[in-house]
């Protein structure tokens, strides 16, 4: 094994606190009470079209929904950052691969305006070998398209490397594109969503434990 890929959101970085900070300053815009946190951080996963559905009942198409999702994003790439941090155990992960010589990427279905700024607030961490936005490709995750482009970027075949994600898109992408899965059962989960039957080859419950299931089950000398 050559590589580790991630998802972003939920997977490698916490972002969730911005998202609950910027939806409920829209809310409040719009003379609306504070959404609890734990309902928004389980609904980042699905989107910023997804948090402006749980904020104001909206659907894409209804009259509004575009300019509230303009607005979301705009108060996003305001605030991008400010709280968000990497995952317990992501930072001391991304550093053990690098002493291995083990490449890491990024594959996520965060545009690429909101990525790059966000990845150069972490500029501490060991440079990933790739990111792909679904700028990048013309199928975006479940499709494996993002993940073959990342495995090229980095210099290895998709057998070689593993994916890792908080979602079932996530995973479906791995599979699809041939390589093993772990699920995040620390993510975003939704409530309806049950990460054990997504079919991943492994599920975590913390990022502490990624290290060990790698180094046991695919780095072994």
């Amino acid at each position: 094994m050559k590589a580790v890929l991630f998802d972003l959101d939920g997977t490698l970085l916490d972002t969730a606190p911005d998202f609950i900070v910027v939806l409920n300053q829209l809310r409040q815009q719009e003379q609306l009470s504070a959404l609890p946190d734990e309902i928004i951080r389980s609904t980042v996963s699905n989107g910023s079209r997804a948090l402006v559905t749980l904020g104001f009942g909206k659907k894409a198409g209804d009259p509004g929904f575009n300019s509230l999702l303009q607005r979301l994003l705009d108060l996003y790439l305001a605030h991008l950052a400010e709280k968000t941090i990497p995952f317990p155990g992501i930072e001391a992960l991304l550093n053990t691969l690098l002493a291995n010589n083990i490449s890491w990427g990024i594959v996520t279905n965060k545009p690429e305006a909101f990525t790059v700024p966000l990845m150069q607030a972490f500029n501490y961490l060991p440079p990933p070998a790739a990111v792909i936005c679904p700028d990048h490709v013309n199928q975006p995750k479940p499709d494996p398209e993002a993940i073959f482009l990342a495995c090229t970027k980095i210099g290895c075949d998709p057998s070689e490397a593993v994916y890792i994600g908080d979602h079932k898109r996530d995973i479906v992408a791995g599979q699809r594109a041939g390589m093993p899965t772990i699920a995040c059962n620390y993510g975003y989960i939704d409530v309806t969503e049950n990460p054990a039957s997504w079919g991943a080859d492994h599920l975590i419950q913390s990022a502490a434990e990624i290290w060990p299931l790698l180094r046991e089950q695919y780095f072994k000398p």
